[in-house]
């Protein structure tokens, strides 16, 4: 029988990876693979853009054995002003790096190329394939035509070639007002694609560019831009979301006229398409994105509840719970709608596996034992991880008084509650087995204090931890010990799993605003007790909270000297599956 079982170093199989096979085994490009990645310096990264670095570093990665010249080039897009700025610069520089990937060396820009980009537009212009509009932006709307109806040439489609470069040198010599003036690649204004309907390639726009000054008042358009930075650097394959399907061939009308002019060789960069990545109970549009921080919904670009990759980190989400989501996920041609549970299912699996353990105790109501010595502490030994013995054990320190979940005690226990409760026996974990002898309450009911006694014969780790079993097994801290802590609990952003659409039963024109789902439970801030040694631990260490989750020392609050401030990242099992 033959075993049809892929090496345990397989590469993953796509239609992008085949692709790549057969341009390698016909050395299409010769000894290399390269990709980038493009964003617009203009906002945050989120989780779409963790999908698109690890496909394109990744693909670099992967093909660099075989073909050794391979690269992948962080590109800023920076070809509009107005909106671009060093700050959104430096946070996606410092996102692809958390992401394990070092752009350093391979680091570029759009503004790089200007010069450059000049110079081919003006070649395209020399060449009959590029004029000067003067039409008004509403006009030039309205000539444009419809899906089911053909654009109308520009009354200006026809000037002179002398004309149209003198133009379009006066336009960078700034002699023209912002609007005055467009050039156009000359295409076909009856063209099914209305891409092809002479697009726009240069405006006028006289704003501060954020590394090239006041040096220009024109900037390319995206769709030329683009493509023509892709062919400056040798990039071999383009990897875009489907979106861009079809501006396809306009990207290679661009390539291939640039080529026949001499501006670049064969072969040219090819372009190929990808599902963006849409998730459940979340939006990912920049537009919306703006409204939650703007509008106060969320506290900043970094909130863990926005999906920013800024937040994800300060939520304690890790580079290789993305890696596991973006491989788990696949790449595919056609869109689809991926469970949020996914992504939070790879955080807990990387985290299971990484995160040490720890004792904490969110809702804290006193445990005292009754018959333990007022002065004793009894010493227990707690392992930082079970599955890894190597990293060893801590001590933990029993007393008379101890912290307890508020959870872990009911006055009168409902049916199936297996731990403490007037009578009832439940084992503290890795100390003794207790029996509960009565409680404090005020006036309203309100436990204050739980009271106990312990078994001395019963310690765990020792002969006398089998003499008798309990179904109960609840977590404790002295209260001599243990230090107060903010937790905070993330949930959700949104209750809904696609904020803002319609529901069934809507009238047909209602048109439903995506705040209004808006979860207002998503964040909740509780006065814990944390073991002490949590106190000193640095910002961004990820922990394991026995019983209750993975939490994360938080990045900005959690100080040396201050109260500790710990995270929630993710629950130990899925909550929502019966919501």
């Amino acid at each position: 029988m033959t075993d049809h079982t892929p090496p345990a170093n397989a590469l993953p199989i796509n239609f992008i990876r085949a692709r790549i096979d057969e341009d390698c085994a016909h050395q299409t490009y010769g000894d290399r693979v390269a990709t980038r990645f493009p964003p617009e310096p203009n906002g945050f990264l989120h989780f779409g853009h963790a999908k698109s670095i690890f496909l394109n570093y990744g693909i670099a990665a992967d093909y660099r054995a075989e073909c050794p010249g391979s690269y992948c080039n962080l590109r800023l897009d920076d070809t509009n002003p107005t909106k671009e700025n060093t700050e959104f610069v430096d946070s996606i520089r410092e996102d692809v790096a958390w992401l394990g990937f070092d752009s350093s060396g391979r680091e570029f820009y759009a503004s790089d190329y200007f010069e450059r980009l000049y110079h081919c537009a003006e070649r395209l212009i020399e060449a009959g394939l590029a004029y000067v509009d003067s039409q008004d932006a509403e006009s030039m709307r309205l000539n444009r035509g419809t899906l089911t109806e053909p654009g109308i040439d520009s009354p200006f489609r026809n000037r002179s070639i002398d004309e149209n470069l003198d133009l379009f040198r006066r336009m960078r010599a700034g002699e023209f007002p912002d609007g005055t003036h467009i050039l156009r690649a000359k295409i076909d204004m009856a063209s099914g694609n209305i891409n092809l309907r002479d697009p726009a390639i240069y405006r006028i726009r006289h704003a501060h560019h954020h590394r090239t000054g006041d040096g220009w008042c024109i900037y390319p358009m995206y769709d030329y831009a683009h493509c023509v930075s892709d062919a400056i650097e040798g990039i071999t394959h383009s990897l875009c979301t489907l979106e861009f399907a079809d501006h396809r061939p306009l990207y290679d009308w661009f390539l291939d006229r640039l080529a026949e002019l001499g501006e670049f060789t064969r072969p040219l960069p090819q372009q190929i398409e990808f599902s963006r990545l849409n998730l459940t109970y979340v939006v990912l549009s920049k537009r919306k994105l703006i409204q939650l921080v703007t509008g106060g919904h969320v506290d900043g670009w970094d909130d863990p509840r926005l999906p920013t990759l800024k937040g994800a980190r300060r939520r304690g989400y890790t580079p290789e719970g993305f890696k596991l989501f973006t491989d788990r996920i696949g790449i595919s041609k056609s869109d689809s709608l991926i469970d949020f549970t996914v992504l939070e299912d790879c955080m807990r699996e990387v985290l299971n596996e990484s995160a040490e353990r720890r004792v904490a105790i969110l809702d804290p109501i006193k445990l005292v034992l009754t018959n333990f010595p007022a002065d004793h502490r009894e010493r227990c030994l707690a392992p930082n991880h079970p599955h890894h013995p190597e990293l060893g054990t801590r001590e933990i320190f029993l007393t008379r008084e101890l912290w307890i979940e508020r959870d872990d005690f009911m006055a009168e226990p409902v049916k199936g509650f297996f731990r403490l409760s007037p009578g009832k026996e439940v084992r503290l974990r890795y100390g003794f087995i207790i029996q509960c002898t009565g409680f404090t309450a005020d006036e309203q009911g309100r436990v204050l204090e739980v009271q106990a006694t312990f078994d001395p014969d019963t310690k765990s780790g020792t002969p006398g931890s089998e003499s008798r079993k309990v179904k109960g097994n609840i977590h404790w801290l002295s209260t001599a010990d243990a230090i107060p802590a903010d937790i905070r609990l993330y949930d959700r952003l949104f209750t809904h799993p696609a904020p803002g659409a319609r529901r069934e039963g809507d009238a047909p024109d209602l048109e439903r605003d995506f705040l209004e789902d808006i979860n207002p439970d998503s964040r909740q801030t509780l006065r814990g007790m944390v073991e002490p040694a949590l106190a000193t631990c640095p910002p961004e260490r990820r922990y394991q909270f026995e019983r209750q989750g993975y939490f994360v020392a938080d990045r900005v609050d959690h100080q040396p000297g201050q109260r500790p401030v710990f995270n929630r990242t993710v629950t130990l099992r899925d909550t929502w599956q019966k919501s």
